[in-house]
């Protein structure tokens, strides 16, 4: 449901009632996961998607259908060679599906609105929608806040709300949406109860040190893969907001002396562009022993070489250094800012995903893989 939250706080606001189906759980290749949401309103205008095009038509109707009857439903679709007319993935995975009414009267309202206005406004909330356990839970939610404090009830039992806010709090701090699984009394006993946690927060950050010709093109990629961009650079004939509009923030001040005063998490990559060492070697010392998930550098062979050799004379370990990812980017041949930028971006997905960088053709193996 977050996934839609700018469309879905506004149609809240305006007193829009609406159905919305949101992926639980993926099994196999899928082009979606799980948090991706279709929702319809009453005049049927749809938002959003849940398979890229394979099941919209059937996860549409079943929107309606729960819309005009106030029930929710849950669905599963998967792909079936004998009948290659039904409903299903063509990519031969299972998308579950949790389908909910969202109308004036139900329940799920006021924790739904709130936790889309947080989302809309890049707040952190996570929103808490049972998917699969006793019947008297499956329309039960709760929406926990960042300090693990909740609105809401998971039928009255403090054990299990507890713990789950508790699963809610750490995935907040992850920036993550995903499927958790606890017992009826939050631990090991009981029926399981699986619940899916749906997570709104601030853009994960991008920082770009050195405002250089590439570092324009990173920027416009980076806003585009959704992080919120910062380009730090020593020299303000350089670093100025009219070389770098789509920037977030531009930022005057020796890279590393910024890098030590400002926020990063384990969402935070850092694009080194200024392949200078009186910049980088400061900069890179601090950077590989920050707990963030990307640290890369611009540079030929030569370079990364000379700088491996200053860093580890600055104390840098071989299991720091190891983090370095440098030259920065795949090998995709790249020759233009433009090209570059794609190369570092391609990178930082692959990081994030796991992916290997290689072909898809004649790989084998899932193309879609856990999230890691």
């Amino acid at each position: 449901m977050l996934d839609l939250a700018a469309g879905l706080a506004g149609w809240i606001a305006q007193g829009r009632d609406f159905a919305v189906a949101t992926v639980t759980a993926v099994d196999g290749s899928a082009p979606r996961g799980p948090g991706a949401a279709l929702a319809v309103d009453a005049d049927g205008t749809a938002l959003g998607s849940v398979s890229g095009g394979c099941v919209e038509a059937e996860v549409y109707e079943l929107c309606r259908t729960a819309l005009a009857s106030g029930a929710g439903a849950r669905a599963s679709f998967g792909y079936s060679d004998e009948d290659a007319f039904a409903v299903g993935l063509s990519c031969g995975g299972v998308l579950d599906v949790l389908v909910t009414p969202v109308r004036a009267q139900d329940p799920v309202r006021p924790l739904a609105a709130t936790a889309l206005r947080a989302a809309a406004q890049e707040r952190a909330a996570a929103l808490v929608r049972v998917v699969a356990g006793p019947a008297e839970l499956l329309e039960a939610a709760l929406l926990v806040r960042p300090d693990g404090s909740y609105e809401g009830s998971l039928g009255g039992e403090p054990g299990l709300e507890r713990a789950v806010a508790g699963e809610a709090r750490a995935l907040l701090a992850a920036g993550r949406t995903a499927l958790v699984e606890l017992g009826a009394d939050g631990g090991r006993c009981g029926q399981p109860v699986r619940v899916l946690v749906e997570v709104s927060g601030p853009p994960p950050r991008m920082i770009v040190f050195g405002a250089v010709d590439f570092a324009d093109a990173l920027v416009r990629m980076g806003r585009f893969l959704g992080y919120r961009v910062t380009v730090c650079d020593a020299r303000p004939v350089f670093a100025t907001p009219q070389r770098f509009p789509e920037a977030d923030e531009v930022v005057v001040a020796w890279p590393h002396e910024y890098l030590a005063g400002t926020a990063v998490d384990a969402r935070t990559v850092l694009c080194v562009l200024t392949h200078d060492a009186k910049f980088d070697v400061p900069l890179l010392e601090l950077a590989l022993r920050l707990p963030v998930a990307y640290v890369g550098a611009l540079g030929s062979r030569r370079t990364h070489e000379d700088r491996g050799r200053r860093l580890r004379e600055r104390g840098v370990t071989d299991a720091e250094l190891a983090r370095l990812r440098s030259p920065i980017g795949l090998d995709l041949g790249a020759r233009t800012p433009q090209e570059v930028a794609v190369s570092i971006a391609a990178e930082l997905v692959a990081a994030r995903h796991g992916g290997t960088g290689a072909p898809l053709t004649g790989a084998v193996g899932p193309i879609h893989r856990e999230q890691v």
